[in-house]
């Protein structure tokens, strides 16, 4: 059993743990994260660290990052052993890689210790808690923060692997405003309400929307079925599954071949865009029997406005605990409050902190003495 005690264990790697961090370390309570490993299930799973905007490429929708050319802004920000692992910067704007990695950065800036190790074990029954990972680590922990998102459900076919990021996409809101989706065909594929709201969202962009469902009804609610039926720019094809995603290395996504579930044959269509909506699976399986779940599998928030869980003590931030937003600044927004939570809890407990605020380490002559696994 670890003998030293964290005030705070972080769960995840994704904005709301590197937003509860910073906040966390700021408090002086010197986090510690657990950004989950680098293993091949990871890879497979989409659970590999920095989250699930670690797989995508634009973001032009977190406030701060306008189009424009950071190289420079990255080479003065981000410690060398992290920027040469980096991808070249497309100077238009900032991507999802390296807006993680300036998060993190900055958590590692205040303090933050970081473990590049995943999660498999919370005892909530005992205080203080005990956290055990996949190499078989112990650590005892006053407060948790889980921070391990959810990830979208994908069909597993070898040409949307082949084709995500380059028109492939798991997220309207995120994506559907990018240029290359502009004026051109789309696909969505799904029949519930998530797929309605893609498919409906995407109207705003593009030429027309096709919507791919197995079935000759729409799963969603009845409301929202018409929404898609009466909409001039949505176009249902009934009784059909994507069976694979058509593109190019150069143009990326050009379109689409459907397979009918009614013995049709088969057909192509063109589009510049693919967008699943076929749900998400939270990343809380280590948790069940623990803290509340829903019937999604989501965590439970005991009280509105708050990120309290079923266990007082455990917090929760960003898409695992939210079904309904699932955006990166939302996520991050909570990851403040989980902080902030956090500290008014364990202040609550008597377990204040004396130490001075952690001096802010800026420039490369700081970056040796950073307590962090890389």
């Amino acid at each position: 059993m670890a003998e030293k005690i964290e005030n705070v264990v972080i769960i995840g790697s994704g904005p709301s743990a590197w937003t509860a961090a910073i906040y966390s370390a700021r408090a002086n309570l010197e986090p510690l994260v657990f950004e989950g490993a680098i293993t091949e299930e990871n890879r497979l799973a989409g659970t590999l660290p920095l989250g699930q905007l670690a797989l995508t490429t634009e973001v032009e929708n977190f406030p701060g990052f306008p189009a424009g050319d950071l190289e420079a802004y990255f080479d003065s920000a981000i410690a060398p052993e992290r920027r040469q692992l980096m991808a070249p910067h497309h100077k238009e704007g900032v991507s999802g890689p390296e807006l993680m990695e300036l998060m993190r950065q900055q958590a590692v800036n205040f303090g933050t210790r970081i473990i590049t190790d995943d999660v498999v074990d919370l005892d909530v029954a005992t205080r203080p808690f005990v956290v055990r990972t996949l190499e078989g680590a112990v650590h005892q922990a006053r407060a948790v923060i889980i921070a391990t998102g959810a990830r979208a459900n994908y069909l597993g076919l070898p040409s949307e692997e082949r084709f995500k990021n380059r028109g492939v996409s798991a997220c309207a809101v995120c994506d559907g405003a990018l240029p290359r989706f502009r004026n051109k065909p789309l696909v969505v594929v799904g029949g519930g309400d998530s797929a309605v709201e893609e498919a409906d969202y995407l109207t705003k962009f593009a030429s027309v929307v096709y919507m791919v469902h197995r079935r000759d009804q729409l799963r969603a609610s009845k409301i929202m079925a018409q929404r898609a039926m009466s909409n001039p720019k949505i176009n249902i094809c009934w009784n059909t599954t994507l069976d694979e995603v058509l593109g190019n290395d150069t143009d990326g996504v050009t379109g689409v071949r459907l397979k009918s579930t009614v013995g049709q044959p088969d057909v192509e269509l063109q589009a510049s865009g693919v967008f699943l909506a076929i749900g998400h699976t939270p990343n809380t399986k280590f948790l069940e029997g623990k803290l509340a779940l829903n019937e999604k599998k989501y965590l439970v928030l005991s009280r509105p406005g708050r990120t309290y869980t079923s266990v007082e003590g455990v917090f929760a931030a960003g898409d695992v605990a939210d079904d309904y937003y699932r955006q990166a600044i939302t996520a991050a927004g909570t990851g403040c409050m989980a902080a902030l939570d956090a500290e008014r809890w364990l202040a609550a407990q008597g377990h204040e902190t004396s130490a001075a605020r952690p001096e802010r380490r800026r420039g490369p002559r700081h970056w040796r003495r950073r307590e962090t696994s890389l």
